[in-house]
């Protein structure tokens, strides 16, 4: 351990191994984001806290039993040449549920809705925390199979997690804020999770779409929507001073 802290190559490492794992958790702060909004106001802050800290502990069950960790990559039947691994599975049935939580959650915001995508205080603390945690399985595999293609050595891994799940849990809360305040970015936010739900189905098919796409995609169409606000925010001080004169 003390070798560790005397290496470059380690600090190098952990630094650009926890910029890699705060990206690849953007998805899951506004998944935990949304989820939460279902809640009354006063029980959100700890179903995010709930939220990123099971985050944190999945990925470091899961890094804790890398040689588990490998089989999941391991074919176990053959299907017409097709060989499906647990890996394959676990992605799809993720990628699935990201779609059928994000298409309900549209159809809510838009048409309405009853039961659990009924509007905020509906859903249950315990129900909501059960539904992060499912998709947290999904998207710690993501995780710890990045830390472990990253860097040779678990107190490395163990620390870039850690300090990302950190980062996480203090921006959680201004996202969710943000998206809560404003109804077209909760909108592109659950846009932005049926693209990660397909990116998950087609990788558990093999068929890998670069996640810097979908970033990319995203991050596009928050500047657009970026500038729609700053435009909204101009006329609206414009109507006041107007109205004030």
């Amino acid at each position: 351990m003390i070798d560790l802290l005397a290496d470059p190559e380690a600090w190098a490492s952990l630094a650009t191994l926890t910029v890699l794992e705060v990206v690849l958790g953007i998805d899951n702060i506004l998944f935990i984001s949304v989820l939460a909004d279902k809640l009354p106001e006063r029980e959100q802050p700890r179903a995010r806290q709930l939220g990123i800290g099971a985050a944190l502990v999945t990925r470091l069950l899961l890094l804790s039993a890398i040689a588990w960790l490998t089989t999941l990559t391991a074919p176990f039947a053959t299907i017409y040449g097709f060989e499906v691994a647990a890996r394959d599975l676990v992605l799809m049935a993720g990628g699935l549920f990201l779609l059928y939580k994000g298409t309900n959650e549209i159809h809510s915001e838009v048409e309405g809705g009853h039961g659990e995508t009924g509007g905020a205080g509906t859903a249950t603390l315990a129900g909501v925390v059960a539904q992060i945690a499912v998709i947290d399985v999904v998207f710690s595999i993501d995780s710890v199979v990045t830390a472990v293609g990253m860097a040779d050595h678990i107190a490395v891994m163990v620390t870039a997690i850690v300090i990302a799940m950190g980062l996480m849990l203090l921006a959680a809360a201004p996202v969710a804020d943000f998206v809560q305040r404003h109804k077209s970015v909760k909108m592109l936010a659950l846009a932005f999770l049926l693209l990660v739900g397909v990116a998950l189905v087609a990788d558990g098919l093999h068929f890998h779409i670069p996640k810097g796409y979908l970033y990319f995609a995203i991050a596009f169409s928050m500047g657009v929507e970026a500038l729609n606000l700053m435009a909204g925010a101009r006329r609206r001080r414009k109507r006041a001073s107007e109205g004030n004169a």
